[in-house]
């Protein structure tokens, strides 16, 4: 197969060696119908099924259009997508889950919107879900809360299904579980053009989720962290710094407060008790120790961001001599 191909697809899997041969075929009826130069990578995440073997029957069967990566363990979706996309050669890169609940039909569309309409990123909208409510509730609060904290208008940030120009994947890097905000990731790299399409969910027909409720607590952690890198990694200061200030500020006038309040009660001949009973001392105290700290620690900080290897690492688009 030629190098100059039209799609990558991009499927990580863990324990899915039911759905992979079914998969493989619905991808490669579509790219045919479409006419498109086309490969798949699969990432194996270390499964513990026969999901290896399976791939290793379907590249006999669909030769250079395959292509496939296995874990010695499992890492994690993060992981799997960033070997993807390191590898991926298509001028259009799509990803979608290996469970069959990402419909294949849906990348000629998305190939369209990249191509034809500009797009640097399409991101898949489950608009109707065939998920039970404990988790269709919980993911719309979850993507509010990604809208409103990042201003990434999209409704399902998570969807599996996306397509991206080549030159955005190879621009981001996504480790840990930040796969969920890759919009975010894709916006901090310099690529604003993103978009949404409405996209068909099936029903899951093999297996069972790998991910259970402890999605939404990691997820809400994950934005803290994606929020604060893509915000104030190449300047911490900005950020500890400036909370380190106000919450001295706030401690250093409430100690001078009760301190000017008992030097005035005792130039009019009043009693009060000192100012250390006062158990608002303490608080004042306590405050100017925290603004202490948060401005050391965004001083450290700092000072490893400029020590950082990375610290002059810019994405450049394009380049006239």
């Amino acid at each position: 197969m030629s190098n100059n191909l039209d799609v990558t697809v991009i499927v990580p899997l863990y324990d899915e060696e039911e759905s992979l041969p079914e998969l493989m075929k619905w991808i490669a009826s579509v790219m045919k119908k479409s006419k498109y130069n086309y490969e798949v990578l699969m990432v194996d995440d270390g499964s513990n099924d026969k999901s290896w073997e399976v791939i290793n029957e379907l590249k006999n069967q669909y030769g250079d259009a395959l292509r496939a990566f296995r874990y010695r363990r499992n890492y994690g979706k993060s992981a799997a997508l960033y070997t993807g996309f390191q590898n991926a050669r298509g001028d259009v890169v799509v990803t979608m889950d290996a469970d069959m609940q990402d419909s294949p039909e849906e990348i000629p569309d998305m190939y369209n919107l990249i191509t034809k309409h500009g797009f640097d990123m399409i991101s898949g909208w489950k608009k109707k879900r065939y998920d039970p409510i404990s988790k269709t509730i919980p993911s719309k609060f979850y993507n509010w809360v990604a809208r409103k904290a990042t201003g990434i208008k999209l409704h399902d940030f998570n969807c599996g299904l996306k397509a991206y120009r080549n030159k955005v994947v190879k621009s981001i890097e996504v480790y840990g579980e930040m796969h969920r905000y890759i919009p975010v990731l894709v916006k901090q790299a310099g690529f604003n053009k993103i978009g949404e399409k409405v996209v068909k969910h099936q029903k899951r027909q093999y297996g069972k989720t790998k991910f259970g409720f402890e999605r939404f607590i990691n997820g809400f952690l994950d934005l803290m962290s994606v929020l604060f890198i893509t915000r104030f990694a190449k300047r911490p200061m900005h950020l500890f710094g400036v909370l380190g200030c106000i919450v001295f500020l706030v401690g250093l006038a409430s100690a001078l407060y009760l301190g000017i309040r008992k030097i005035v009660a005792i130039s009019h001949g009043l009693v009060l008790e000192r100012v250390t009973e006062n158990p608002y001392f303490y608080i004042a105290l306590t405050c100017m120790v925290i603004g202490v700290v948060l401005f050391l620690a965004g001083f450290l900080a700092e000072l490893i961001s400029r020590s950082s290897t990375d610290r002059n690492n810019y994405q450049i688009d394009e380049i006239i001599e």
